[in-house]
């Protein structure tokens, strides 16, 4: 291409890419010395004052966001009919270009890659912005592995009017939201779900839904289930493919309730898988047993360490040497036979233990979770294998044991704080974990939540507050567990509180299309009255004017009234049912905007029910030949040619006050 420098400041030096709305080219910025990416709208948008304003608008607002994690934004300008935004240039290529090439990709990069995108969504998100068209395209991975979200600001501007135009698609089918499938207006959670689709590409290799078409496509993100992520790659864990699972929710309320908390329950997988060991089967109600195994070919690399042990860098120790298998008298030597004796001993009290063990496990009813996640090899010649082993003494010990968590998960005690177990000791019994029923909190002010959610005994946490357009401000718009559900006590109830209905901007829609208008009215949440104006200036189907000044802000469903154009029509009068005098007094007095060309007296043998209309008075109309009545659109200046009966039932004619009449032509006998 040939050198271009745009105000004297940014030289276009090649194309990086086109897309439907701009084309990208690497540049430099001469006076700062640096590469940047530019942006240029193609020629068709750059004809549309009201999207180039929103568009400077919102590229300035996302100029402000300065986030590792979101491509930066330098500037705007114009420089003849080229309008631009410079960007910054970032190398290395987008994900879709690593997803193609290597997916289903690791797990744990999988997961660090979305979560450093919902980190640069949670800024934008906090300044107002939503993208709307996430997806692998839109971001770009550094040769170092960091992601940058880009491509704000364009899509936001013009998705706020249509989804389509002119045949060019604005947000991708693949990843698009049901909610903005449907045409509705897109919300951060919007950005969630096709980030939900973006991660859930990167963990398969495949996109949830496919198509023939884009509009079949989007069908099925409104009402078809996405397919498991674990039956393209068994090898996402279930707790990583139930939170894919949930992102991609279609009730964007069900989905979480921003980006930063999204994020945040990445963090906890990624911690917990960090922490994550060989399955050991876990006492819901508190209390320890012992896990039997065949024969472990090497037990000490086998066993998983515990976290404790893993933080402070204690090495997992070996099995207690069996060599001494019982404490003796002082005093007193063990022969030979003393030695047979204890090893046949052992064996038999360890073999009862194996049975009691086994019996505990199998009896003990569990979380559906726990019993998918905990693993039990089949005993044969059984040898016990505790998680984690103290160091080794002249007694038998079988420590420690795991407990759950509040929320299910087992987490390893301190070997120096457990009990021990020996031959000669019984098995405790199970803990009793006392159930509470949560209440119903939904629709009540905060305050009185907290002291529901208090008294029950369970805790509190608050997400995020958002608008809600039925529950009113202050009170609690949703909570996770429902309200007669059974939690144990000290487990946590997750609740959001309303900000109450989130206002609509009213746009400024006069010389707009009455078909965009509805569209965008639709997004918003607002219902239209449509009158029917006729005007000289404005054309047929758009809108002359709106009773609410743009920028006012309403409630949604707020009902807007709006006067649409006919186009260049007058609505007809009343002149039926007048005298022919009067009718004609209101023809001249429209200036033109009607033309009598001819009045036709009709007597008995040409006008039905002749008696019943008076003498001269109108009883038919027709503007340009056709039929009209009272209050019907005509085109202004139509010639109006009235019906009127005649004095003389037996001898009408014509009237002759009627300046230059066109007459019709009598046929010849």
């Amino acid at each position: 291409m040939q050198p271009q420098i745009l105000n004297g400041r940014y030289e276009l030096e090649s194309k990086l890419g086109e897309g439907g709305m701009a084309t990208v080219y690497l540049g430099r910025d001469l006076r700062l010395n640096r590469q940047v990416a530019l942006k240029v709208l193609l020629s068709q948008f750059a004809s549309d004052p009201d999207f180039l304003g929103r568009f400077q608008h919102e590229a300035e607002a996302v100029a402000t966001l300065n986030h590792p994690n979101i491509v930066r934004v330098y500037d705007v300008g114009q420089d003849g009919d080229l309008h631009y935004i410079v960007m910054e240039y970032v190398e290395g290529g987008n994900l879709k270009v690593l997803i193609n090439r290597q997916a289903p990709l690791p797990i744990a990069q999988a997961v660090t890659l979305t979560t450093e995108i919902a980190h640069g969504l949670q800024a934008a998100h906090q300044m107002g912005l939503v993208h709307r068209d996430i997806k692998p395209q839109n971001i770009m991975v550094t040769p170092a592995g960091q992601v940058k979200i880009t491509d704000f600001g364009i899509a936001k501007s013009h998705l706020s009017t249509a989804l389509t135009q002119t045949g060019v698609t604005f947000g991708t089918a693949d990843y698009i939201s049901p909610e903005q499938a449907k045409g509705q207006q897109a919300t951060p959670r919007s950005d969630l779900y096709s980030l939900g689709v973006t991660c859930y590409e990167m963990l398969t290799g495949h996109l949830p839904f496919t198509a023939d078409t884009a509009l079949a496509v989007a069908m099925q993100h409104v009402g078809t289930e996405p397919p498991s992520p674990r039956l393209f790659n068994a090898q996402i864990p279930p707790q990583l493919e139930a939170l894919v699972l949930r992102v991609l929710a279609k009730d964007p309320a069900l989905r979480p309730g921003s980006a930063q908390e999204l994020a945040q329950l990445l963090q906890n997988y990624r911690s917990q898988a960090d922490q994550q060991t060989v399955a050991t089967p876990i006492n819901p109600a508190g209390g320890p047993f012992l896990v039997a195994r065949s024969n472990p070919p090497n037990p000490p690399q086998a066993w998983p360490r515990s976290p404790s042990a893993t933080s402070t860098g204690r090495k997992t120790m070996p099995p207690p040497p069996r060599s001494p298998i019982a404490r003796v008298s002082q005093g007193q030597g063990l022969g030979c036979g003393g030695f047979v004796v204890g090893f046949l001993v052992l064996i038999s009290v360890l073999g009862l233990v194996m049975i009691v063990a086994n019996n505990i496990i199998a009896n003990i009813p569990g979380p559906k979770a726990v019993q998918q996640t905990t693993a039990i090899p089949p005993i044969s010649t059984a040898t016990l294998v505790p998680t984690a082993l103290p160091k080794p003494s002249s007694e038998p010990t079988l420590t420690p044991w795991l407990r759950p968590t509040l929320r299910g998960v087992p987490s390893a005690i301190p070997t120096e704080e457990l009990p021990t177990w020996t031959p000669t000791a019984e098995l405790p019994s199970p803990t009793h974990v006392a159930l509470v029923s949560v209440p119903s909190i939904v629709n009540l002010p905060k305050s009185e939540a907290l002291q529901a959610l208090d008294q029950a005994g369970l805790i509190p946490v608050e997400g995020t507050p958002r608008y809600d357009n039925v529950v009113p401000k202050g009170l609690v718009a949703e909570q996770r567990v429902p309200g007669g559900s059974q939690l144990a006590k000290g487990q946590a109830v997750y609740f959001i509180v309303s900000l109450g209905p989130d206002l609509v901007i009213i746009p400024n829609w006069q010389n707009k299309a009455i078909g965009d208008v509805r569209t965008e009215a639709t997004r918003l949440g607002l219902r239209l009255a449509e009158q029917e104006v006729g005007d000289r200036a404005i054309s047929k189907d758009f809108v002359v004017k709106q009773d609410l000044n743009p920028g006012a802000k309403v409630k949604p469903g707020s009902s807007i009234v709006l006067q649409v154009s006919i186009g260049d029509q007058i609505r007809f009068p009343k002149l039926i049912g007048r005298t022919q005098d009067e009718a004609e007094k209101i023809i001249k007095d429209s200036k033109g905007d009607l033309v009598l060309v001819f009045v036709d007296i009709q007597g008995a043998d040409r006008l039905k029910d002749f008696a019943k209309y008076g003498p001269n008075e109108v009883v038919s109309a027709t503007a340009n030949d056709q039929p009209v009545y009272t209050d019907k659109w005509v085109q202004r200046g139509s010639q109006i040619v009235l019906g009127v009966r005649a004095d003389d039932p037996q001898n009408p004619v014509n009237d002759p006050k009627v300046d230059n009449p066109k007459k019709p032509k009598k046929e010849k006998p």
